[in-house]
């Protein structure tokens, strides 16, 4: 039969059938090119937006990881230190370090004359300098008495000016520096006494008022401690609740209940299980605040909705045929789960639990309601110890007026975001490693 149009009552041609046909399926193919076309440029502007975001925060916070020291000609002098035996820990303890330090600065910059210029001059250098004195005295007594030159730490201004410096000055950020501590800082660049290194004490030490200082260890402690807690009590309760659900409890009314419960816990906002937290393990059992045994009790509650529910998927994933064959062979019912469904449902169970962690590693709001937010020094020892975390850590930090605080913000990002991604290839790899076909 031939492709031939058909004339209407006026004479027209009409198109013939494989016609309108061709041209329905034609407009089709435009439309499905312009999806496929959407999809793409979404999954593009998500990935331009990802590498936005991490260039701002690694351009941010690179320079953390560096620190600013000085050069300079100290005198362990014994009457300034006011130390008679230098055997004795107690003096050196309370030995006053940072007057040698005021000393030394004031013979290599005779310039500073009022007090006010010499106040100025005395805050070119870190109060925590004293401790790196106070440190090299106790590893070596004989420099009582000795002129030597160390490395000291920087105070923050100096950092940020001389990191944004680069080959120009006139390109460096001042901020609160004025031009005489300017001019400073430029004689000890000519002499080649100032220079950056690696910054350790961003790795090894806790919180300070001083961005200097300050560090995240103390953070990463208290992290640990409370994800520690929420590990061993969420992942035993989510699974054997899972287990339960699925294996053992009957089909009625109460457990739909149950299920819808689970299912809407999982979608409540996190700062919930904070005030759940502060008014039953705080205000109930009067626990102490700011602790990561607290902390870790919060987080357990709320991750467990996600274990129990990709638990109970998991397990559903085996198959029935299994569970027939190991109870044809004799095997009772917790022979059935121990032996057979859950090895088989553990890969599943392990991804889930990992996602949940990540999330919980990451929260900042229940652990603001029960008191983790607070400013502490010392690094924790145990869970009952007081403690913060390291997301609130970097919202203590992100408020902060200090120009040197943004990067060491943008840092302690990083290695947040390098423990999450670990996390997560984590539970990729357990996934792949632990999958069993049948």
């Amino acid at each position: 039969m031939k492709n031939e149009s058909i004339q209407n009552k006026d004479g027209a041609a009409k198109p013939s059938t494989i016609d309108l046909v061709n041209k329905n399926l034609a407009k089709r193919y435009r439309a499905e090119k312009r999806f496929k076309a959407y999809g793409v440029a979404a999954i593009l502007f998500g990935l331009a937006c990802l590498v936005i975001l991490f260039t701002d925060i690694i351009g941010k916070g690179h320079s953390a990881f560096l620190q600013t020291y000085v050069y300079v000609e100290v005198n362990y002098d014994a009457d300034a230190l006011d130390i008679s035996n230098v055997n004795d820990p107690q003096q050196l303890a309370i030995a006053d370090y940072s007057a040698i330090v005021k000393s030394a600065l004031r013979e290599q910059f005779t310039d500073a004359k009022s007090r006010k210029q010499r106040r100025n001059l005395y805050g070119l250098v870190s109060n925590g300098a004293s401790f790196t004195l106070r440190e090299s005295l106790e590893n070596n007594p004989a420099l009582l008495n000795q002129t030597v030159g160390l490395w000291l730490l920087a105070d923050d201004d100096i950092d940020t000016y001389y990191k944004s410096r680069g080959d120009n000055k006139d390109d460096a950020f001042v901020g609160r520096l004025n031009p005489q501590q300017v001019a400073w800082v430029e004689t000890w660049i000519d002499q080649k006494q100032i220079k950056k290194r690696f910054n350790t004490t961003f790795f090894t030490s806790g919180d300070s008022r001083e961005p200097e200082q300050a560090g995240i260890m103390g953070a990463m402690a208290g992290s640990l401690f409370t994800l520690l807690v929420t590990i061993a009590l969420s992942f035993p309760i989510g699974v054997a609740a899972a287990v339960y659900l699925e294996e053992y409890a009957p089909k009625n009314k109460i457990t739909d209940f149950i299920e819808v419960n689970i299912n809407n816990l999982a979608a409540v906002p996190s700062i919930i299980f904070g005030l759940l937290g502060l008014a039953i393990f705080i205000g109930y059992f009067e626990m102490h605040r700011s602790i990561p045994l607290v902390g870790g009790l919060v987080l357990s509650l709320m991750t467990l909705p996600t274990i129990i529910i990709s638990s109970r998927a998991a397990i559903k994933s085996v198959p029935s045929s299994i569970r027939d064959a190991a109870l044809g062979l004799g095997a009772s019912k917790m022979q059935v789960i121990l032996h057979h469904v859950l090895p088989l449902a553990m890969p599943g169970m392990l991804t889930g639990a990992i996602i949940g962690f990540a999330q919980a590693l990451g929260e900042t709001a229940p652990l603001l309601m029960i008191g983790m937010v607070a400013f502490i020094v010392d690094i924790p020892g145990g869970v009952s110890d007081p403690a913060t975390a390291l997301p609130v850590q970097i919202f203590l930090w992100s408020d902060s007026p200090e120009r040197a605080f943004v990067e060491r913000t943008s840092a302690a990002i990083m290695v947040l975001l390098a423990f999450l991604i670990t996390m997560n290839t984590a539970a990729i790899w357990l996934r792949k490693r632990l999958e069993r076909r049948w």
